[in-house]
C-alpha cells in the first residue's frame, strides 16, 4: 500500500463559531484516519490493548488551505513518511481533500512514538505489528528516524518555578 485513504463527513459537532471545520476537528480526523490505517494493516485496538501499548503523538503540525463545512464529505490520506528501524519512532503525513471536487483542504505531519501503558515510556511495537505496518509503507518515501530526531524537535520543555505563578 502506497497511500491509504479513508473518508468521513463533517458533522455539526465538528464546527467552530465561524461555522467551518474547527482546527481541533482536523486533529480528530487525522487520528481517526491513522487508526483506520492500522486496521487496514491488520492491527486492531484489541491488539494494542493486549500488548499494552499505544501511539503517543509528540508533535502534529498543520497547513490549512480551504474551509470545510457541515455535510461536506472529506477524504483523508495516510502515509508513513518516517519510521525508526525498530518501529519505536514514527511519522505520518496526511492530506485532507473534499471528496467531490478533490480540493486540497489541509496537510498534516504527525511525529510520535509507541508508548508502553505499563512502563509509561516509549518502546518498540511487537515485531509482528512492526512488520504489518512496514508491509504497507512506500520504502522509497519513508525516511529512517532515530533517537536524534526525537531530540531535535523544534520545541523542548522549559520548566518554571511554580512559585513564580502565585503573583501572575
Amino acid at each position: 500500500m502506497k497511500t491509504f485513504f479513508t473518508e468521513t463527513i463533517v458533522r455539526w459537532s465538528d464546527l467552530d463559531a465561524n461555522m467551518h471545520l474547527a482546527n481541533s476537528s482536523y486533529m480528530n480526523f487525522t487520528s481517526f484516519a491513522r487508526i483506520a490505517f492500522l486496521r487496514e494493516c491488520g492491527i486492531k485496538l484489541s491488539d494494542l490493548a493486549k500488548h499494552k501499548i499505544g501511539p503517543a503523538v509528540l508533535r502534529e503540525e498543520f497547513s490549512f488551505f480551504r474551509e470545510a463545512h457541515e455535510g461536506q464529505e472529506v477524504l483523508i490520506s495516510v502515509s508513513v513518511s518516517g519510521n525508526s528501524k525498530n518501529g519505536e519512532i514514527f511519522e505520518f503525513e496526511h492530506n485532507l481533500y473534499d471528496k467531490i471536487s478533490g480540493t486540497h483542504l489541509a496537510y498534516s505531519r504527525v511525529f510520535g512514538v509507541w508508548f508502553s501503558m505499563t512502563e509509561r515510556k516509549k518502546m518498540p511495537p511487537p515485531a509482528e505489528m512492526h512488520e504489518k505496518i512496514m508491509a504497507n509503507v512506500n520504502q522509497e518515501k519513508c525516511r529512517v528516524l532515530s533517537y536524534s530526531d526525537l531530540k531535535s524537535l523544534p520545541v523542548s520543555p522549559q520548566n518554571i518555578d511554580p512559585n513564580t505563578l502565585k503573583n501572575a
